[in-house]
């Protein structure tokens, strides 16, 4: 090809397009992925996608399960899929204990990929021309990320802003690793017990028997949870007077 300014330009265009839109199409091949092996295995075993979700869910019960559930959980943001529903999946399948202990890891490997993603891949990240309160959200924190870093990374998991957003966030601004992911293991805990006690006050055998009932959820683990939820937010708060004030 020849090297003209019009073939640079084109050249230039193209490496923007991608710079902006590269998470779309990592998201767009991993949905694809899991799709068409959804598709597969069901024409292939005859099973309904009910059937197929259940079988997902007892290769997860495997001793290979918690290693699969991490590393699912590694990936999710590259997906854009929901943290709060896998953090409820690992509470219904390995209860309060191990269901942390496996969020907990793979939570913070995906903040640390989500993290490194964003260094590299900066353009697009921050939201510009955005009036929404996602936007909103990630102006105002922008400047305190990069003047006080663990406490504002600790009030953004503390008061549950998009958790993905925030990673990116701080990736793109380069915020220091070590600071960045201390701040998030000790915000994202009252969340992560959150919603762990959440699903694991559900049943899931009983769901795809057909069998729950709001009854059926353990009224004293939602209470917990709940507790753990606002008792973030009270933390938060307090965090945030204290670093208006210049306490911190």
């Amino acid at each position: 090809m020849v090297d003209t300014p019009t073939t640079r330009a084109t050249t230039a265009r193209a490496v923007g397009f991608l710079a902006r839109h590269w998470q779309k199409f990592v998201a767009a091949a991993i949905w694809l992925t899991l799709a068409g092996g959804f598709l597969v295995y069901s024409l292939r075993t005859g099973s309904t996608p009910t059937e197929t979700l259940k079988a997902v869910i007892e290769l997860l019960r495997t001793p290979l399960g918690p290693l699969l559930y991490i590393l699912i959980y590694t990936v999710r943001p590259l997906a854009f899929f929901s943290a709060v529903v896998v953090t409820l999946l690992g509470g219904a399948i390995w209860g309060p204990l191990w269901g942390t202990l496996f969020v907990v890891l793979g939570s913070n490997l995906s903040a640390t990929l989500a993290y490194g993603f964003g260094r590299v891949f900066g353009q697009g990240v921050l939201p510009t021309g955005e009036t929404g309160t996602r936007a909103r959200g990630a102006g105002h924190y922008a400047e305190r990320l990069r003047a006080n870093a663990f406490t504002t990374v600790l009030v953004m998991r503390l008061i549950y802003l998009p958790y993905d957003l925030v990673n990116y966030l701080a990736g793109f601004l380069r915020v220091p690793y070590q600071p960045y992911l201390l701040a998030s293991v000790l915000g994202s805990l009252p969340g992560t017990l959150t919603f762990v006690l959440a699903g694991a006050s559900l049943d899931i055998d009983d769901i795809f028997a057909g069998n729950f009932s709001i009854a059926a959820i353990n009224p004293w683990t939602l209470l917990l949870s709940a507790v753990l939820f606002v008792a973030g937010l009270v933390v938060a708060r307090r965090l945030r007077r204290q670093e208006e004030g210049g306490a911190l």
